[in-house]
């Protein structure tokens, strides 16, 4: 791995303040990271109480297991959503085979069908959140305001050229929510696992 491709120090950091079992770096972990978290479960479960167990059973595997990290593996960031997506698609067969069984309906098709959307969906809220500001601000102003390219252009005060390069760009970055291990998906995020 070379000097440029080194994970960031604080990540770094934190893993080893919470092999230490230090109390405070759990704490700001959950303070940087629980909406990612919370949001990520809740878009694949689509339950809020749901996604408060996957937040906390998320946030407990860190806390038991920080050596499962490995920086060299990419960013914390990318680690805790990979884990967020595991364990909330976990959960979301668990409920759906259990409800399966009570019910007698549906079958396993429809359950990976939609463990499968819900993933995309959570591997495109990621993306998003995820991308860079100026690739999002002319994402959210094509999309949600319904602008064209010249509009966006005028709107962030830059070229149209940079303003169609910017469109393009996040929309390729978001077309790949749909790949199995995806460039724009942290490791691990691939699939419906």
């Amino acid at each position: 791995m070379t000097k440029k491709d080194a994970p960031p120090r604080w990540d770094r950091k934190m893993q080893q303040r919470l092999a230490r079992g230090e109390a405070a770096a759990l704490g700001e972990l959950y303070d940087r990271f629980a909406s990612l978290v919370h949001g990520l479960a809740h878009r694949v479960l689509g339950d809020e109480r749901a996604a408060d167990g996957v937040t906390r059973d998320v946030f407990a595997h860190v806390w038991e297991h920080p050596e499962s990290y490995d920086p060299k593996q990419g960013p914390l960031r990318s680690w805790v959503a990979g884990l967020t997506h595991r364990l909330a698609v976990q959960r979301l067969r668990a409920t759906e085979t259990a409800a399966l069984t009570r019910a007698g309906e549906g079958s396993a098709e429809e359950l990976e069908r939609k463990v499968r959307r819900a993933s995309v969906a959570a591997r495109a809220d990621y993306i998003v959140q995820s991308m860079p500001t100026p690739l999002r601000a002319a994402l959210e102003l094509a999309y949600f305001q319904r602008r064209d390219y010249r509009q966006a252009a005028a709107d962030l005060s830059i070229t149209e050229d940079e303003a169609r390069r910017r469109l393009r760009l996040g929309l390729q970055l978001l077309s790949t929510a749909h790949d199995t291990g995806a460039p724009g998906a942290p490791p691990g995020y691939g699939g419906a696992a």
